[in-house]
């Protein structure tokens, strides 16, 4: 789910401390490749970014060389739980719209370094998050009625995609060094955003954006990406505005991708590849919800 950098959706600070993520060192001119992980292991998820050291395996397992435009391989063929990189399907190809929608319509997501080429996963199993289960936590409901009941603050969606999303790959992180969040990713979401299947959720203050996330969407499918916050609890106030938007417009899931404590905590839990890909299917055909926040949405998430 999204979210996760920082205090990113996952995150929002909280969210995933000190986490590995993966690293490859890929020959384009090879369909086998080899990808290497970092020293502390950590995910992805809405939110986090990739490591820089690697290691080289001595056997990997194969991995499809892309071109661009070219159909990505059965998600079967994902790298498994045993694997140095679980869940790594194939490198190369493009970042154009038509490849992320493809690719999100099949529980593949890209993730890579600035210096290495796309990295495409489907992680098994996958980690969502079912907004009617969602923890909303005593410290943070307080600090939901604190902000709803200040004429200075507000919730918006897609007013400022694009200050959302260059936050979200210029915020530092603890324990981490660079971004995944590099500039062709950034276009690509812009792109993805023009086209009408990348939205921002955001947190404003006296005028002022102090924090959100952005997710991509099609059909009742969400995806969750990744979030920031320039201020205490920011992002995790537009999270919690997500879930609410989600609970009102009728959206069940939010994909969080891969498992982290913080996560858990929250009220996701992880669901077989194959589960996750039939409730995609089945919200894909789903009417597209209305992507704006209302302030009565936040009684889906307080009253219940």
């Amino acid at each position: 789910m999204f979210i996760g950098r920082g205090e990113r959706i996952r995150t929002f600070d909280p969210l995933v401390p000190n986490q590995m993520r993966y690293q490859a060192a890929l020959r384009p001119d090879s369909h086998i490749l080899t990808a290497g992980l970092p020293t502390a292991l950590g995910h992805r998820s809405i939110f986090h970014l990739p490591v820089i050291s690697r290691f080289h395996m001595p056997t990997p397992p194969p991995l499809a060389w892309l071109d661009p435009g070219e159909h990505f391989p059965d998600v079967m063929q994902a790298w498994p739980t045993d694997s140095d990189a679980p869940g790594l399907l194939a490198a190369g190809g493009s970042l154009d719209v038509a490849s992320l929608l493809r690719a999100y319509a099949h529980g593949i997501f890209p993730w890579y370094s600035q210096g290495q080429p796309i990295l495409w996963w489907s992680t098994d199993p996958r980690m969502v998050l079912d907004t009617k289960r969602f923890v909303l936590h005593r410290s943070l409901k307080k600090t939901i009625q604190r902000f709803r009941a200040d004429a200075r603050c507000e919730i918006r969606i897609d007013s400022a995609f694009d200050r959302v999303i260059e936050s979200c790959a210029h915020s530092e992180r603890r324990g981490q060094s660079g971004t995944w969040i590099v500039p062709e990713m950034v276009a690509a979401y812009q792109a993805l955003h023009r086209a009408g299947h990348a939205h921002s959720v955001e947190t404003w203050v006296d005028g002022e954006l102090v924090g959100g996330l952005y997710c991509v969407s099609l059909g009742q499918a969400v995806f969750g990406e990744s979030m920031f916050a320039r201020r205490s609890d920011a992002s995790k106030l537009a999270l919690a505005a997500l879930v609410a938007f989600c609970r009102a417009q009728g959206v069940a899931m939010i994909d969080c991708q891969q498992n982290t404590a913080h996560l858990s905590s929250l009220g996701a839990t992880e669901t077989p590849r194959s589960v996750f890909l039939s409730t995609v299917s089945r919200a894909m055909t789903q009417t597209a919800p209305a992507w704006r926040f209302e302030p009565l949405y936040w009684t889906h998430l307080l009253d219940t």
